[in-house]
C-alpha cells in the first residue's frame, strides 16, 4: 500500500468562484484525480482540465468514497468534492468512517466551505447573528420521529432555525409539520427567509413570514431560515439582535 498519495475534502461553497477558498482552488489544483457528485462536478468544470475526473448520481457516496481511498491509495493526490462545507452535510464524515473501517493510513484533509445556511444567511442580511440551529428535513438517513423532536427543541430553545433539504418531489409533508412544530412556539409574523440557489446563478430571495411561508416555492435547492422571537425585517432583510443596543 503506497503512504505517498493524499485525499482532500473539499467544500466548495454555494458553487460560484468568488465563494471558493484558495484553499479549495489549490487542492483541486494540486489533485490529478477529482471525485465527485456529477452536478458539483459540473460547477467546477473550468478548474479540471488534464485531470481524471470520477462523477456519479445521487446515493453513490459510499461509492465514491471508496474510490477515492482506492485512488489515493495508489499513490494520487485526490480531491472529492462537496458543495457547501463538507463537514456539513457533506462527504468529509463519510470518507473519514470509511477509512476507519478500512484502516487506511493515507493522508485526509479537509478543506472547509462556506455552507448553504451561511451562504443564504448573507443575502438575507443577518439572521444568524445569535444562536440557531440547523436541521435537516431529510428523513433519508434519519428518522423521521428524530427529526421532529429536533425540530421542537431548537423551537422551544428560541433558537434561530436553519432548514435544509425542506422539500423534495416525493417528501412534501415534512416542511408542513416542521412549520408546524414551530408556529406552536413562535408568533405567525416571525420573520422567514427563503433562499433559493444561494449565492449561484438564478438566486432567488423572499423574506415573508412564518404563516405565510408555505405559499413560497421551496425546494431541495432552498434554505429556509426562521427568525427568533427578536428577529425583524429591515429594508427587506432580516435582522436577528446580538444584544448591542440594548
Amino acid at each position: 500500500m503506497s503512504k505517498d498519495g493524499k485525499i482532500y475534502v473539499v467544500g466548495i461553497g454555494p458553487g460560484n468562484r468568488e465563494q471558493m477558498s484558495l484553499m479549495a482552488l489549490r487542492a483541486i489544483e494540486e489533485s490529478e484525480t477529482v471525485i465527485g457528485y456529477r452536478t458539483y462536478i459540473d460547477l467546477i468544470e473550468d478548474l479540471l482540465e488534464g485531470k481524471e475526473v470520477i462523477n456519479s448520481g445521487m446515493k453513490k457516496e459510499i461509492e465514491r468514497c471508496n474510490l477515492t481511498i482506492d485512488e489515493a491509495e495508489k499513490g494520487k493526490v485526490v480531491s472529492i468534492v462537496s458543495s457547501g462545507d463538507p463537514g456539513v452535510y457533506g462527504m468529509a464524515g463519510a470518507l473519514l468512517e470509511l477509512s476507519h473501517k478500512r484502516k487506511s493510513d493515507i493522508e485526509i484533509e479537509i478543506v472547509p466551505g462556506i455552507t448553504a445556511a451561511n451562504a443564504a444567511a448573507a443575502s438575507l442580511g443577518s439572521p444568524l447573528m445569535h444562536d440557531y440551529a440547523v436541521i435537516s428535513l431529510s428523513d433519508l438517513l434519519t428518522d423521521w420521529e428524530v427529526i421532529k423532536k429536533r425540530v421542537e427543541y431548537a423551537a422551544v430553545g428560541d433558537f434561530v432555525i436553519a432548514l435544509y433539504n425542506p422539500k423534495s418531489k416525493k417528501r412534501v409533508n415534512q416542511i408542513i409539520e416542521a412549520r408546524e412544530i414551530i408556529s406552536k412556539h413562535r408568533k405567525p409574523d416571525t420573520p422567514v427567509g427563503i433562499v433559493r440557489n444561494a449565492k449561484r446563478d438564478g438566486e432567488k430571495i423572499i423574506v415573508t413570514d412564518l404563516k405565510n411561508m408555505l405559499e413560497h416555492e421551496i425546494d431541495m435547492f432552498t434554505i429556509v431560515i426562521i427568525g427568533n422571537s427578536n428577529t425583524y425585517r429591515f429594508k427587506g432583510k432580516m435582522v436577528t439582535p446580538r444584544g448591542y443596543f440594548k
